[in-house]
């Protein structure tokens, strides 16, 4: 067991109004007194003993999660790939606009150093690396540390990632982050919406039989990068209406070999739009690909995007298993 120990002020009555995509929280300061929450993270219990002030988050998806809950007041800013280049069109514009870009390059310690974080928000593969940087690092810096839960590492192996279902995850560090943070009420009431987002979808997708087989492709020629039974892919991919046609890999984000991907035979492919190549251009390699070429989703060219942080585990991904819910019964003749 884990615990972080700091004393601090807290100020735990929070009046949350919205403000377009994200919500702005003000604190009471005269109910401010200091408190304890223990929560669970990655199979450990993980004490703040201050509601942290100067959070510094890794990635879109994980800053996306704090702006949802209406705390970009409490971060001292974020790191995002250079690839980004533009915040225009970017859900919580406003919020991305209130905290600071610290970096477009990967996180390092001497990033949360110079932005003085009290808690460094990142996970596994999402910022945190055995080789470069760990969670102990910034322990030993007196900085707290949170991971996202989609990155946990599983008992499978030592690097193999996930331990709960994605949408689990999700809500899991909406709680989580609610009690951390002292924001309980807004974290339950985005739950519920999520939930009620994505039953309605589930609602409307076909039987078991029925569902179309989907394969997520992320990038690589000589080998695809895509995503198993614990990536956000997995539920977007089934509570739209299809089956993850790696539903069997018991890892998060993970490569295989095209053979698999031909012998499986998906009847869809969703394209993971980001970085350097374009999701067109990943678009005309699957096409013109000759070992896909008898592939049913090449053959009919049943080819959806979406976008890197539809497919992380974000607020966006009720969002996402809508827009696809819709498209599955579109291509496959559903209502």
């Amino acid at each position: 067991m884990r615990k972080l120990i700091r004393s601090a002020s807290l100020g735990l009555a929070a009046t949350i109004t919205l403000s377009g995509c994200g919500a702005k929280v003000t604190s009471d300061a005269k109910a401010a007194k200091s408190r304890s929450v223990t929560v669970a993270n990655c199979g450990e219990k993980v004490t703040y003993d201050r509601r942290p002030e100067r959070v510094v988050t890794n990635d879109v998806g994980i800053t996306e999660l704090m702006f949802a809950l209406g705390l970009e007041d409490h971060m001292a800013g974020y790191v995002m790939p250079a690839d980004k280049g533009s915040l225009d069109g970017l859900p919580y514009r406003a919020a991305y606009d209130r905290a600071k870009w610290l970096s477009k390059d990967r996180i390092t310690k001497e990033t949360a150093l110079d932005a003085r974080a009290d808690l460094v928000f990142a996970g596994w593969n999402y910022g945190f690396n055995e080789n470069a940087l760990t969670p102990d690092d910034l322990h030993k810096e007196g900085m707290d540390t949170y991971l996202l839960t989609e990155s946990c590492h599983n008992a499978r192996t030592s690097t193999s990632r996930g331990i709960m279902p994605p949408l689990d995850a999700l809500y899991t560090d909406l709680e989580n982050l609610g009690r951390i943070f002292g924001v309980e009420k807004r974290a339950q009431k985005l739950i519920k919406q999520y939930r009620a987002t994505v039953a309605d979808v589930h609602a409307k997708a076909p039987k078991s039989a029925d569902r179309p087989s989907v394969f997520l492709y992320d990038s690589g020629q000589d080998q695809p990068f895509t995503s198993g039974r614990y990536a956000a892919p997995e539920q977007i991919i089934s509570e739209a209406g299809g089956s993850n046609l790696l539903h069997d890999l018991k890892d998060s984000w993970t490569t295989v070999g095209w053979e698999t991907v031909v012998k499986r035979n998906p009847d869809v492919i969703v394209i993971n739009d980001y970085g350097s190549t374009s999701a067109e251009q990943k678009k005309e390699f699957l096409l013109s690909y000759p070992p896909l070429r008898n592939v049913s989703a090449i053959k009919h060219k049943r080819i959806y995007t979406l976008d890197y942080a539809d497919l992380v585990e974000s607020p966006r991904n009720p969002s996402a298993i809508k827009r696809l819910g819709a498209y599955l019964r579109r291509v496959t003749g559903g209502s």
